[in-house]
């Protein structure tokens, strides 16, 4: 089962993930978790490039592009391989990142967006998709203080608060896929939501 997490700059994906990991192998499931962009050490090094602060000149359709070279690379080198295994693949973002940031966020046609998509990925969607919702405000306020600011970050705050309406908007597309979980209470709570989300999801696939 490949299962994402997805959601705004602050919503705490990233320290999340190591503990739904920790809880699913103790349940004896064998889980594999990852990352976009990387996950591969080629897109590793793409990511190095998208999130390095000296990269401002870097416009929105090679940005997209980028994404999608590391994307492909990861799913024929990391996610399809594991799904084959019979893994639960459990990823830090996903192509929805890119519906969300390089399409809503940066407003380029979303159709266009979706096309590359499809082609980086050969098709491949997630079945489960997590999406942490915090309030904008809250999630860069939590960023400033953390060690982890890249370029994306430091995009204008109405850049955000569309990559925040994206995700709103592609969950009322795709309900039977996403779950909405609430980022912006306290972090055990989120924790203990996700793992009854996911719980939930592989007994009733």
């Amino acid at each position: 089962m490949f299962i994402t997490l997805e959601g705004p700059e602050g919503s705490g994906k990233t320290s999340h993930v190591p503990y739904l990991v920790e809880y699913l192998r103790e349940k004896g499931y064998a889980v594999f978790p990852t990352r976009e962009p990387g996950g591969t050490s080629i897109g590793e090094q793409i990511r190095e490039v998208l999130h390095s602060l000296k990269n401002t000149e870097m416009h929105p359709r090679t940005e997209t592009l980028l994404y999608q070279a590391a994307r492909s690379q990861f799913v024929e080198q990391v996610v399809r391989p594991r799904l084959a295994l019979g893994e639960i693949v459990l990823s830090d973002r996903y192509a929805d990142s890119t519906i969300a940031y390089q399409g809503y966020g940066h407003q380029q046609d979303l159709e266009q967006v979706r096309v590359l998509v499809k082609y980086a990925t050969g098709g491949l969607a997630p079945d489960l998709t997590i999406l942490l919702d915090v309030d904008v405000e809250i999630g860069i306020g939590r960023k400033t203080k953390s060690q982890e600011w890249n370029r994306l970050d430091a995009y204008t705050l109405e850049f955000h608060k569309r990559v925040r309406a994206g995700y709103l908007d592609m969950v009322k597309q795709e309900p039977k896929r996403w779950v909405v979980v609430d980022a912006g209470r306290e972090w055990r709570s989120v924790q203990e939501e996700l793992r009854e989300t996911i719980i939930k999801k592989l007994a009733w696939p």
